[in-house]
């Protein structure tokens, strides 16, 4: 939708649609300057944050941050268009304002009006006559911003009839004020912070229609000074919600017939699309359309998966569904309880859902193939959260910052943490410049987030809960811990060894297993172990199948890792953090009977600690 037209000369404007204030009113102290409710109802939400934070007096310097990259809505009915997000701030959110400027290092200092034509004339003759020549300034950062300081002091000393309501828009602030060490940088970089500073925090622009916007994608990027100064409103655009990505389908498919490329309708791609960015559903659309390939479940699926892992950049990978809990021997209780919280979901009865899991136990007890089980099973995407740290200042807060924007926007969702208790932190801020407290208080405040509940199910993998902080897995976070233990039944170890033939796509007959070794040595990945050694002699004998030789001389030749305290310490870890003693097996509640009960234990545990630290 084109701008409705500029202000008056001399009558300030609001920075939104119509009604504007009357003339001269945001230049009174306390004057009310409008409010988000003159905003139209299709703009998106942020701009209800931008609006009350300027109509209120509280500052007129913005920075933006987050889905910045992405197409916005402008207009409404048959004036529907989606651009850039420069674009819907000029055209719209300071559509009636007299003068727009665009800076980036890129293309210096410009007059934007989006698509308006002869607004950009004109707000090009108004800025030659009144405010300064574009032609004769050159392209340095320092330069154009003393220019600009000129500029509103200009405008905040002349006559109300006579200023001009002028924004500024900044894209991609981080290179003009990156993120760094205060008192590091060079003296033309501090004096530029400063300026900005100084803007957002003089109370006499904040009366003026005069308003800078900052936009870059991670707010980690940016000076703390910047986005840490209560002066300057930080605004996160979020990843579009389902009214907006169905209302984008709907537009663009007013230009080609959906039913001829997909076998979906706009309401229900709209759903499917959770955590994707309208450009990416755009990239979708078209590579449907554009290749002939039609956009079925099948073909859906490795699309959006494509298109959400490129847009986290790698940091989360989905995992594929290949079997269900019917695959998990033993641990029926656990079993039980995770189908119970599937059904529930599939219902929408998220209230009643755990905010996370811990899954605990010894190394090989198939902590994280019960991760795959449960993705074949809830019925929700699942995906694995990699490692998002990096060597660059402030780049693994970045990372985290754009992982969990895109889980806020795809829920529900599975998100799995392997190792966590060393992918996630502590409040320890030493060795690190800090990094690890901030990655933690970025993690526990969203896995706190309760309205979030049942859309974001943290599992947390690990064989030493003990090292993983108490705020994490303290109940509102990751709430339900389930340990898990190797096989203590030999009919459990029996059926281990036909489900791992399964697993590794052979088959195994019941009637071809050995005497199983005593129960407790092996652990699953032990088994896993010797099923694959018998099936590699098995191929090489030319079988399609796994033989009663191969096996036995499998079982016979294995030697299990040696039972070091380490191993000790993860049981009793794992029997120690569990919160429901349905879980454990009946070995392992005989286990707490002889200690003494679970205190006991736990003295057990700090003695293994302490002594496994020494060695």
């Amino acid at each position: 939708m084109s701008p409705e037209g500029t202000a008056a000369p001399g009558v300030p404007a609001s920075p939104a649609a119509p009604p504007a204030p009357a003339a001269g009113a945001a230049a009174l102290p306390g004057a009310a300057r409008g409010s988000a409710g003159s905003l139209p109802a299709w703009f998106p939400g942020w701009t209800r944050r931008v609006a009350d934070l300027y109509f209120s007096g509280t500052t007129s310097v913005f920075g933006l941050y987050g889905n910045t990259h992405d197409l916005v809505r402008s207009g409404e009915g048959a004036a529907t268009h989606f651009g850039p997000l420069t674009e819907f701030l000029a055209e719209q959110l300071f559509g009636r304002w007299d003068v727009v400027l665009h800076y980036d290092l890129g293309r210096g200092l410009r007059v934007y009006a989006g698509r308006d034509e002869a607004r950009q004339r004109a707000m090009a003759e108004r800025v030659h006559q009144s405010l300064f020549d574009p032609a004769q300034l050159k392209n340095d950062p320092a330069a154009v911003l003393a220019l600009l300081d000129r500029v509103f002091r200009a405008n905040l000393m002349a006559p109300p009839a006579r200023r001009t309501s002028l924004a500024i828009l900044v894209d991609h602030a981080s290179f003009l004020f990156p993120a760094g060490e205060p008192g590091r940088t060079s003296f033309s970089a501090a004096s530029m912070l400063v300026t900005v500073l100084n803007w957002a925090t003089s109370p006499h622009l904040k009366r003026l229609n005069m308003a800078v916007v900052l936009v870059d994608e991670r707010i980690s990027d940016l000076s703390d000074r910047l986005t840490g100064n209560p002066h300057v409103g930080m605004i996160e655009v979020p990843l579009p919600d389902g009214p907006t990505r169905q209302g984008f389908i709907e537009w663009q498919g007013e230009r080609e017939e959906l039913a001829a490329f997909s076998d979906y309708g706009a309401a229900e791609l709209a759903q499917l699309t959770a955590g994707i960015s309208l450009t990416d559903v755009s990239v979708m659309l078209e590579t449907a359309s554009g290749t002939g390939q039609r956009l079925d479940p099948t073909f859906f699926r490795g699309l959006k998966k494509r298109l959400i892992e490129r847009q986290c950049q790698g940091l989360l990978e989905f995992i594929e569904p290949k079997t269900t809990l019917d695959m998990l021997i033993g641990h029926e209780p656990v079993k039980r309880r995770l189908r119970e919280d599937a059904a529930l979901l599939k219902e929408g009865r998220l209230d009643s859902l755990p905010m996370g899991y811990l899954i605990c136990g010894p190394v090989g007890t198939g902590k994280s193939f019960l991760t795959q089980c449960l993705a074949g099973e809830i019925g929700i995407p699942c995906v694995m959260l990699r490692n998002f740290r990096s060597k660059y200042v402030g780049e693994t807060e970045g990372n985290l910052q754009r992982v969990l924007s895109v889980l806020r926007a795809m829920g529900p969702v599975v998100v799995v943490v392997d190792e966590a208790d060393a992918a996630l932190g502590d409040r320890s801020t030493e060795g690190d410049s800090g990094t690890s407290s901030r990655v933690f208080s970025m993690i526990a405040t969203q896995m706190g987030d309760t309205q979030y509940r049942g859309r974001i199910l943290w599992m947390l993998l690990t064989s030493r809960p003990d090292l993983l902080p108490i705020d994490l897995k303290r109940q509102g976070r990751a709430e339900v811990h389930i340990p898990l233990f190797y096989p203590a039944e030999e009919e459990e170890i029996r059926q281990m060894f036909l489900v791992m033939a399964k697993k590794l796509g052979t088959t195994l007959a019941a009637a071809d297993l050995p005497e199983m070794p005593e129960a407790g040595p092996l652990s699953g990945a032990d088994i896993e172990g010797i099923v694959g050694r018998a099936w590699r002699v098995s191929l090489l004998e030319g079988k399609d199948h796994v033989t009663a030789a191969a096996l036995r001389d499998a079982v016979a030749d294995f030697l299990p890792s040696t039972q070091g305290l380490e191993k000790e310490l993860q049981e009793i870890a794992a029997i120690v953090e569990c919160t429901d003693k349905h879980f454990l097996p009946p070995a392992q509640l005989k286990r707490i009977e002889a200690a003494g009960g679970r205190a006991q234990l736990q003295e057990r545990m700090t003695a293994l600690r302490q002594i496994i630290d020494s060695m």
